[in-house]
């Protein structure tokens, strides 16, 4: 049902934790399945030195967020920005359909840390900007 990817993953999760100065903080969840899932971002000079998340959730859930934080690690801001459920789901090499919310979480959380960062810097957001259309909410800080 999984790949080896995504049972590495789940069992061996990179990135785990917290950052407490983090530069932007982004928390969703999914009512309906339960995933709750919190990604921190470090920024330094545009960069993303370093990412950490806590995922309350499936293994699907907690093997997307692991990916996600990999690949927008040492990353720009620019580059995060594009980063899409679809694009994690692949480098994980698939997710069943059922699962397929989970990836979409993790992008939903990433853009959520990033406006934060922009939020907390009095940045406008950059020009095409776009948090995924789900059904997700968010979730109160003290969650």
């Amino acid at each position: 049902m999984y790949s080896e990817k995504v049972m590495d993953h789940f069992t061996n999760p990179r990135n785990v934790g917290e950052i407490a100065d983090a530069s932007g903080v982004g928390t969703v969840g999914n009512a309906k399945c339960g995933d709750i899932m919190r990604i921190y971002l470090k920024i330094e000079n545009g960069i993303i030195e370093d990412v950490k998340f806590k995922t309350f959730g499936c293994g699907a859930a907690i093997a997307t967020s692991s990916m996600a934080t990999e690949m927008v690690k040492g990353k720009s801001i620019e580059e995060a920005m594009k980063l899409t459920n679809k694009a994690v789901a692949e480098a994980l090499d698939g997710l069943p359909p059922v699962k397929m919310h989970c990836s979409l979480l993790a992008e939903q959380a990433l853009k959520e840390a990033l406006e934060d960062y922009f939020k907390k810097n009095n940045l406008p957001l950059p020009e095409g900007f776009e948090k995924p259309d789900a059904e997700h909410e968010e979730i109160p800080e003290e969650a």
